[in-house]
């Protein structure tokens, strides 16, 4: 037998049985079933394994849906934080939240046009918006052989035309310059047309040039923004020396989330933004002072996600659904869980079958099995009269028939490894 005290262990009071209940999703008065436990206190790992068997939980209420019964399967889902890659429109919306928060300013419609990290897909959509704003026209493609030789058939019909056009601008500007005041410097003056077709390239414009190159002027340009009178990459600024050390290299990786929420905000910011981590239970002098706003973020969001009445929303409600925890740690919540089998499967292969039956067997190997499942249920954990021992010896003290099908209907459900580390509470 072991302390309680010093192993602090996660602990659990198993309910028997597997009635029907009204179900929250389709509202069916005898559709859902589930089996479940009250958890007094566990650890972190201990509910992990839980979700990794399709466990799930409100509050202390620990319960796994019966899959292949109940009304509604609920399927696990497992996301991938640490790999998470906020796309075009999470930093769009990140923008528009540091603008707010930058100068007070609130974004009307969408931001398109508002600048967006250097992506491949964002950086060719700026190249083109840039060649439009320096009204640059670039030929995409060469003609096609028919429209040469309709060109070069106009051009002959026209010839005559072209040059009375000519000579009318020589005229015009020669009249141009004879209306300068006798006083002024003399310059040549000449009225721009719009180049006929055959002429070649427009003078009056900026050469064309190709979107890499303006591509790298941009980034050396934003180079120069960043480090002032320093040095830049294949840059060395004039009348300096060398530098000593080579530049540091730059990484090529995308913002983390982290970087783009905390982005550093000016002294003379309008509003600050501060992430708190607040410990619910037991229940610290921060989350009492501001328990009374979450309540009523709680509240809002219920009544206008989930269409509550004002009155369903309590306080008690939302102590016992989001603050009062038997948790001490980390998440790992985009793979299904096989109900059957317990592995992770890809949702691409699960979206297939899901789509012919609510409740499927995602494992598509017809010889695999629980590895998990309780195979030697005497070594389950029991906590019975402030001791701790193996089932083993808890069922030749007590000698309980009848609550044997309740403790080999748990360790089924928990699986060996949950079974061995967490205490079944027995009274």
């Amino acid at each position: 037998m072991a302390s309680w005290a010093a192993l602090s262990p996660s602990i659990v009071e198993y309910f028997q049985g597997e009635d029907f209940y009204r179900c929250g999703y389709c509202k069916n008065e005898s559709g859902s079933r589930s089996n479940g436990m009250w958890a007094h206190s566990m650890t972190v790992q201990d509910y992990q394994d839980l979700i990794d068997r399709g466990w799930r939980r409100s509050g202390k209420y620990v319960y796994k849906p019966v899959m292949n019964q109940t009304c509604c399967p609920q399927y696990t889902i497992r996301c991938r934080p640490l790999q998470f890659q906020p796309s075009k429109s999470h930093k769009k919306v990140l923008k528009k939240m540091l603008k707010f928060l930058a100068k007070g300013e609130i974004s009307k419609g969408n931001c398109e046009d508002e600048p967006m990290e250097p992506t491949m897909e964002d950086a060719v959509a700026s190249d083109f918006a840039l060649i439009n704003k320096l009204d640059i026209q670039c030929d995409l493609k060469t003609l096609s052989d028919d429209l040469k030789e309709s060109l070069k058939s106009e051009e002959k019909k026209k010839g005559k035309s072209s040059k009375r056009e000519e000579s009318n601008e020589l005229i015009q500007s020669q009249d141009t310059e004879e209306k300068l005041d006798p006083g002024e410097p003399s310059h040549s003056v000449k009225a721009h047309t719009v180049p006929q077709p055959g002429k070649g390239a427009d003078l009056s414009k900026p050469p064309c040039r190709k979107a890499k190159e303006i591509r790298k002027e941009r980034k050396r340009l934003k180079l120069m923004r960043q480090n002032p009178g320093g040095e830049l990459e294949g840059f060395q600024v004039r009348g300096q020396p060398p530098s000593l050390f080579p530049p540091k290299a730059k990484s090529n990786q995308p913002k983390s989330l982290e970087d783009l929420i905390f982005e550093s905000l000016p002294e003379s910011a309008s509003h600050k933004f501060e992430v708190r981590v607040v410990r619910s239970s037991p229940p610290s002098s921060q989350f009492k002072a501001t328990f009374q706003e979450s309540y009523q973020v709680y509240k809002r969001y219920q009544m206008v996600v989930h269409k509550d009445p004002p009155d369903k929303p309590t306080v008690s409600q939302f102590t016992r659904f989001l603050c009062s925890s038997p948790l001490e740690g980390q998440y790992r919540p985009s793979d299904l869980l096989c109900p059957e089998t317990y592995v992770w499967v890809p949702i691409e292969q699960c979206l297939p079958s899901l789509e012919n039956s609510k409740y499927c067997r995602f494992n598509q190997d017809p010889e695999a099995v629980d590895e998990g499942r309780s195979k030697e249920p005497d070594r389950l954990q029991v906590f019975y009269k402030k001791a701790i021992m193996p089932y083993g010896v808890y069922k030749k003290q007590r000698r309980d028939p009848g609550g044997e099908a309740a403790v080999l209907q748990y360790a089924g459900l928990v699986g060996q490894t949950c079974a061995e580390r967490m205490l079944l509470f027995r009274d």
